[in-house]
This record gives C-alpha cells, sequence and structure tokens, in this order.
C-alpha cells in the first residue's frame, strides 16, 4: 500500500504539473490507476493550492476530477471519461467508489461501454477492484461480457502478463469447456503460475473421454517443467491404462512426482522398493532413486545410502545425506566432514542433518569454519549450526561475522545478534559477554545494550 500511494502521489504531481496522461503513468498497468486514486486524493487534500485547468490536458485534468476528494466532483467527471477510452480504469475504480451517487453513476456507465473488447482491456483492473469491499459488481460485468465473447477473443487473457487475469481467464475457459482436453494439458505444461497449472492439469484429465485423446493429454504434462502438471500426468497413466511408463518417474527431482509414480506403480501391482534398492547398489545411480529409497524404505536401507556420501557425483551425496536425514539415521560423526564439501548443496543437506544435533557438535571445528578463507556455502551452513545452539556459542560466532565481506552473512550475523539472549552455556557476569556486546554496540541503542548486559549478569 505505501509503495502504491507513493507512485500514485508521483505520478499525482507529475498531471499537476501539466505533463500530459500517457506520460504521467503507465495507463497498461492495473496498479498504476488505483495507485493514482490514492495519490491524487492525498495530494488535492493537502496540497497548497488547486492544479491549473489545464494541467495534464484534457485527460489529465479529467483523470484529477475523477480522482478527486470531492464526491461530487468526481460524480461530474465521469460522463466525459466515458468519451475517452484511456480513462476508463478510472470508471472502473469509480464503480467501487465509497460514495453512493458517484458509484451507482458509475456502475450504469460502465455496464454500458463494458462490451467483449473493452472487457479484455480492462480484465486486470477489474479484478485488482474487485477484491475491494465494493469491486463485486465489475467482476459480474466482468464474467458476463467474457462469458458472451467468441472463444478466439479471449486468447489474449490466456497470456496476460498479470497471472490473476490468467486464473479467472482459465477458469471461465473451464467452466465453458472452451478449451479442449489437449489445449488445456499444454497450458498448464507452459504456465508458469502454479494456481493455472494445477487449474489446467486437473481439467484437462477430467476432460478426456476416449482413449485417443490421451496421448494430446499426457504428453505435454510428463514433459512439463512443473512438477504440479507433470504429477497430474504421471497420476493420470493409471486411468489411461499406461502404468508401466510411471517407472521412469520413480527418480523425477520432485518428490510429489516420485509420490505420484509410487502409487500408480503400487496399483499396478509392483512395490517400488526393490527397483529403487537395486539402482542405490549399482554402479549408475540416480540422484531420485537415493532420495527415492529413503522415502518409501526402512531405516535399515541407510546401509545402502552410505557408502554414496563418497559418491563423486554432487548431487548423488547431497541425495544420500537427505536421505539419511528422511530414514532418522544421520550420524553426526560421519556426517560432519561433509561440512567442507566442495558442493554447496552437500553442505547445505549436512547442515540440514546436523541441525538437531547441533548443541553437541564440536564448537571449535565449527568456529575454524567462519574463517575469511573458507568458501562462503561452509561458512553459512558453519554459523547456522553455531546459531542454532544459542547462548555464548551463537553470540561469540555472529560477532566473528560482523565484518564479514558477504552481504548477506553480515545481514545474518548482525539479525542473530541483535535478538540474543543469555543461554544455557552463559555464565552470569562473563566478561567475555560483555566485551562481544561491546564490539557490536552499534547494532543496539544505549537503552537496549545496557538491557543485554544486565541480562548477562553484567554492568550496565
Amino acid at each position: 500500500m505505501d509503495d502504491d500511494l507513493g507512485s500514485g502521489q508521483a505520478a499525482a504531481v507529475r498531471l499537476m504539473s501539466g505533463v500530459p496522461l500517457s506520460e504521467a503513468l503507465d495507463t497498461g498497468d492495473a496498479r498504476a490507476w488505483t495507485a493514482l486514486d490514492l495519490g491524487v486524493r492525498q495530494e488535492m487534500r493537502y496540497g497548497v493550492a488547486p492544479p491549473p485547468v489545464d494541467a495534464g490536458g484534457p485527460e489529465g485534468r479529467l483523470a484529477l476530477a475523477l480522482c478527486h476528494p470531492d464526491g461530487r466532483r468526481r460524480e461530474a467527471a465521469l460522463d466525459e471519461a466515458v468519451a475517452h477510452p484511456v480513462l476508463l480504469p478510472l470508471l472502473v475504480v469509480r464503480a467501487g467508489d465509497w460514495a453512493a451517487p458517484v458509484r451507482e453513476r458509475a456502475r450504469r456507465l460502465l455496464g454500458e461501454v463494458l462490451d467483449v473488447r473493452a472487457a479484455v482491456r480492462l480484465a486486470s483492473v477489474i479484478l485488482r477492484v474487485g477484491r475491494r469491499e465494493r469491486g463485486a459488481f465489475g467482476i459480474r460485468l466482468l464474467e458476463g461480457a467474457l462469458r458472451r465473447a467468441p472463444r478466439e477473443r479471449l486468447l489474449p487473457l490466456y497470456t496476460h502478463t498479470d497471472r490473476i487475469v490468467r486464473r479467472f481467464a482459465f477458469r471461465l475457459a473451464v467452466e465453458g469447456g472452451l478449451l479442449s482436453p489437449g489445449e488445456l494439458a499444454r497450458r498448464a505444461s507452459w504456465d508458469e503460475d502454479t494456481v493455472v497449472q494445477t487449474l489446467c492439469a486437473d481439467a484437462a484429465v477430467a476432460a478426456v473421454t476416449g482413449a485417443d485423446d490421451w496421448d494430446e493429454v499426457l504428453e505435454p504434462l510428463l514433459a512439463a517443467r512443473s512438477p504440479r502438471a507433470r504429477a497430474a500426468g504421471v497420476t493420470a497413466l493409471r486411468r489411461a491404462g499406461r502404468p508401466g511408463r510411471a517407472t521412469g518417474f520413480l527418480t523425477d527431482r520432485s518428490s510429489v512426482v516420485r509420490a505420484c509414480a509410487r502409487y500408480v506403480v503400487r496399483q499396478h501391482g509392483t512395490d517400488p522398493l526393490p527397483w529403487y534398492r537395486e539402482r542405490c547398489a549399482g554402479p549408475a545411480v540416480e540422484p531420485g532413486a537415493v532420495i527415492g529409497l529413503a522415502e518409501c524404505g526402512e531405516r535399515a536401507d541407510a546401509e545402502l545410502l552410505w557408502p554414496l556420501l563418497a559418491h563423486p557425483a554432487p548431487r548423488v551425496r547431497a541425495r544420500a545425506v537427505a536421505g539419511l536425514r528422511t530414514l532418522d539415521v544421520a550420524d553426526a560423526a560421519r556426517l560432519s566432514p561433509l561440512l567442507d564439501d566442495p558442493a554447496p548443496g552437500v553442505v547445505r543437506e549436512t547442515a540440514a542433518a546436523l541441525l538437531p544435533s547441533a548443541r553437541t557438535l564440536p564448537e571449535g571445528p565449527l568456529l575454524a569454519r567462519l574463517g575469511a578463507g573458507r568458501p562462503r556455502h561452509v561458512r553459512a551452513a558453519a554459523f547456522r549450526l553455531l546459531d542454532a545452539r544459542g547462548g555464548t556459542t551463537a553470540l561469540r560466532a555472529a560477532v566473528a561475522l560482523l565484518d564479514d565481506p558477504d552481504d548477506k552473512l553480515r545481514a545474518w550475523a548482525d539479525q542473530s545478534v541483535q535478538r540474543w539472549r543469555p543461554g544455557a552455556d552463559t555464565r552470569s557476569g562473563d566478561p567475555e559477554v560483555g566485551a562481544l556486546l561491546d564490539r557490536a554496540r552499534h547494532l543496539f541503542s544505549d537503552y537496549v545494550l545496557k538491557r543485554r548486559k544486565w541480562e548477562a549478569g553484567l554492568p550496565a
């Protein structure tokens, strides 16, 4: 809201200074119009002088009037605004106005001008305003206009840059049966929005009526980058009578896809566990097989994972660590050397596996890993474990990174110091704690620093 108000005020000032509407704001951005409404109201309510009569040209003058704090001024500008298509977004805003006379007149005018072309163009601002208390009217108008529209007129909405518009358009398409199963599957595989992916993938699978339609649905879904789309495709293999293809997805990079593949394989009468064990014991180990074994295996299967900690492929090593954590057999002594692994992914997984044992890990080797000569991912993992210990140990580690050259690590250390409290390992009156807090003095107000020292049993 603050960003909207700031940008809206800036646009209002430009308009009042005589800048044309098209230069004062991005007229194709729905957010710019709602921000302008806020900004004009703020500027005119507290401004020293009203804008000149010709501010921003005819369209700029009307835009200012449509957003004016005085409801009578807003209402008077509505009829004239209809003749300027560029101002129709403000007509949408006024259709949700808090003043009943303005709102009713704007709604009547909007109902008259909202044909299919206008509905497509104004969809983004209508849906944005529709989230407000009095915005439902515009959405009902939009639904009615789009439901009457020819199928081809809705195509721009399916690729709209605003994901809210795409979601709305695809819901209408699914409800109205406007897209074939194959088209829905392709949309699910292309779109970057997870809601659209799920909506279209589920609708595509549900819409298949004959055996000949499965190919055009399954192939896009199974090849999709989105895990949600692939998962829908894998699950549909059972209904399509092709469960054998699910085996190829038992090692998918996504856990949800692997789970769906195991479901299909089991429904076909095959236990995936022996399949995973065979591949983890073989020479060509896939990362997906390693974590897949842990997801459906037993603790005894850890014997197949421990040797993989020395595998030459970093992804296999990382998955082996994650698998041991999943099986709840992470041994701190055996995993700790992997905190120095050259692969960041392996070190991250190792830190996550060691986190429950952070208080039992030797402090010295972890502090040594904070040194500036160590790789960034090693220092980050060591600090994560030290910070989890709390107390003096966490403070010691955080202060050591206050001058770190890495911005993110330094910011993390700052936050750790600011939220620090004495822990079980903090001796009351410990002079080291006082010295560490003094080194971090710049992060506290005088009052807070005194408070922290008092909590640690130190003189203020």
